[in-house]
Parts: structure tokens; sequence; C-alpha cells
């Protein structure tokens, strides 16, 4: 049987509980594939066990996740000291509010001065009119980008806001690119969104630039691990900063340089 996410997700829920069965088709699954077994008291009552295989396939899905994340988190931190190599200041894992727009059928637009109702950037494929967005239709978002970087400079119209948004697994890429509010989200933070591909255990790239959506660019690795861009983003105009922003910025540290270990300031 091959397993999904909701199986193994399944699997661990019922190994962290009292047993108490839910019987529904992921459970019956489970327990035909012999990973979980049913167990009666004296009174009757029915409990669901992990049985020997199931232990070994949960153990198999948790050292698949372990090596995922470091996958992910080397490749951020390559991208973080490439910003740096790059003369920018990089941030990760930030937690930033973003302000959207969605029109009575659900379309997106980025909102990018949420305090000037009158300036709207709609990007391609995320284009809504500005006759049917009403105030109402504003969402404010919650999104961490992998790594957010900025120019190093005093100046903030040359500050150039970048969000790199770092992938190593094709089912997760797939299913953040069917996430269109949280792309949105992520335009709204920076004129500037790349994708980084990461490589298949085969060392072929998890996606083409063609599976990118057109406002975003694309980075990946060559043959010698190096990034590579692979599509320009869109330079989309930057209005500024918001103020939560650089108070999110003042309360975070920065990535450190890989020789040196010296924090970034401004």
């Amino acid at each position: 049987m091959n397993l999904s996410r909701r199986h193994l997700t399944r699997l661990r829920q019922m190994y962290r509980s009292s047993g108490w069965p839910c019987q529904d088709t992921l459970e019956v699954d489970l327990i035909a594939a012999g990973l979980l077994s049913l167990h009666w008291d004296a009174d009757g009552r029915s409990t669901i066990r992990l049985t020997a295989a199931g232990i070994d396939s949960l153990a198999a899905y948790g050292a698949d996740n372990r090596e995922a994340r470091s996958a992910h988190e080397q490749l951020v931190e390559q991208v973080a000291q490439h910003q740096h190599a790059q003369g920018r200041i990089a941030w990760r894992g930030l937690s930033l509010r973003a302000s959207i727009v969605r029109d009575a059928v659900g379309r997106l637009a980025v909102e990018e001065a949420p305090d000037d109702p009158e300036h709207l950037e709609l990007p391609e494929l995320l284009c809504v009119p500005d006759d049917v967005i009403a105030p109402a239709a504003r969402e404010w978002v919650v999104a961490m980008p992998d790594v957010f970087s900025l120019r190093h400079t005093s100046r903030e119209a040359y500050l150039e806001p970048v969000i790199h948004e770092i992938k190593v697994s094709r089912a997760d890429l797939l299913g953040d690119l069917r996430k269109a509010s949280k792309r949105a989200a992520y335009l709204a933070m920076a004129p500037r969104l790349y994708y980084v591909l990461g490589r298949t255990s085969a060392g072929k790239p998890i996606a083409t630039p063609e599976e990118i959506p057109d406002e975003c660019g694309v980075m990946g690795l060559d043959a010698q691990d190096h990034l590579v861009c692979l599509r320009e983003a869109p330079q989309r105009p930057f209005v500024r900063l918001r103020f939560d922003v650089w108070m999110a910025l003042a309360r975070a540290t920065p990535v450190r340089s890989a020789e040196s270990g010296a924090q970034q300031s401004f």
C-alpha cells in the first residue's frame, strides 16, 4: 500500500493517543494494511494500537521528514549567504503581516500600501479590476518567508526587498503553488519573489521554470551546487516598508557571515 501523508499523519496521531477508534476510511486502510490493529477489553470496548509494521512505517516517515528539513535548512542558509555576498542584509524565519484584497469572485490582488487606499499594485495573474475592490475585501495574512533581504543602504527608496522561497520537495512546491493567497502575501511584502528549487535524490530539479507562475523569479542549483538564476523576477515598483515590517526586522537577528561570523547591521 502506498501511504499518503494523511495516512502517515493518522499513524502518528494514533501513536500519541489513547487508541480510541475514529471509524473512518483512513483507519480502515491502515488496519487492512496491517499497520493498525483492533483490540477489545472485557467490556467490549475497542481500541486501536500500532503494529510493529506501523511503528516501522512511522519511523521511516520521521527519518524522511528529518532529511527533508535538513536539505531545506541547508538551502535556506545557502541562499541567505548568497544574498549576504551580494551586499544585502538577510533574515530567515521572519513572521510578517501582509495585506491582500479579494474581489466578489475570490480573485486576489496585492495591496502594497494598505494605509493608502488609492495605491494598489496588481501583479499579472493576480489582477483585480479597481472597480470591484471594496475596503471590506482586505485580508491580513501572516506569512513566513524563508529568506527576506534588503540592500545595505541608508536610503529607503533603494532598499529593494526580495523574498526567496526555498523548495526541496516537488510535492511541497506544488502544494505551495496552489496557495494564491500566500503568493499574494509575499508579493505584498517585497516587489520581487523568487522560488529556489532544490533537486531530487537523482540529481534532477524538482520542477522547471515554466511550472512557476510568471510573477515569480526562479533560481536553482548547477552541477557544482552553486545558485544560478533560471528566470529573473519581474521588477515591480517599491513603495516603502511598513512600520510593522521595520519593527519585525528590528526584533530579529540578521544572518551572520559564514566566514567571519560578524553580525550584519544597518
